[in-house]
């Protein structure tokens, strides 16, 4: 049995985050703080030498993993572009104001914002709730969102070995949302821009080891 450490990070602050817009198919490019979000990643990951480096496929994404690479000490490797670990999928909703959109998608059920719905619901009924409210209903919805993610845990897994440390660039309610999975979490507060999540990984078991540090990591 392989076991291997996952550094997932949540991309660094973008015009769409800056703005309060739905994001998570639709892109939007790194504000500038957003590329000192990326920066700052890098230099607390100083202690860590990666053996392999992926991010989402979103630019915001791949455009982090790369300023992440060189300040951490990582300018060797590639980055490697893994849709499966996208943000969630949005639909109808993509672009749209934050607060407005998630008031809309959970007002009907008594939550209306984001937060109320994770505490009251948890953060896989968010994604229920975003393709019912859809008039397209085209949003993932919990089991498209799982199917996804599963598939690129499965990769991960393949792909690793014993011992590896894995640079893995992603979203916040993903990251959020494979913690939830494996942990019990009592706060409702995403990752934010540019923190560090860590993973350790067998092959059929996931432990979160921290959610959303920003400070040094080893």
């Amino acid at each position: 049995m392989s076991t291997f450490s996952v550094y997932m990070i949540r991309h660094g602050q973008t015009y769409f985050n800056k703005y309060r817009r739905m994001q998570g198919w639709c892109d939007s490019p790194l504000t500038t703080v957003g590329e000192q979000d990326a920066i700052n990643a890098g230099k607390m990951l100083q202690a860590v030498t990666f053996d392999a480096a992926y991010a989402s496929d979103m630019p915001r994404a791949m455009n982090t993993a790369k300023l992440i690479l060189p300040n951490s000490g990582n300018a060797d490797l590639t980055v490697t572009p893994m849709p499966a670990f996208r943000e969630a999928f949005y639909g109808y909703f993509e672009g749209d104001d934050t607060s407005q959109t998630w008031f809309e998608i959970g007002a009907p059920h008594q939550a209306p914002s984001l937060s109320d719905i994770i505490e009251k619901y948890g953060i896989h009924k968010a994604k229920d709730f975003a393709k019912e409210a859809d008039p397209f209903h085209q949003a993932e919805n919990n089991a498209e969102f799982w199917k996804r993610v599963n598939g690129g845990l499965a990769e991960l897994r393949q792909q690793a070995h014993d011992g590896d440390k894995v640079l893995l660039v992603s979203h916040g309610n993903t990251i959020y949302s494979i913690a939830a999975e494996v942990a019990n979490l009592t706060s409702p507060a995403r990752p934010q821009n540019g923190s560090v999540t860590k993973f350790t990984i067998t092959d059929d078991t996931i432990t979160l080891d921290y959610l959303g540090k920003k400070d040094h990591i080893e």
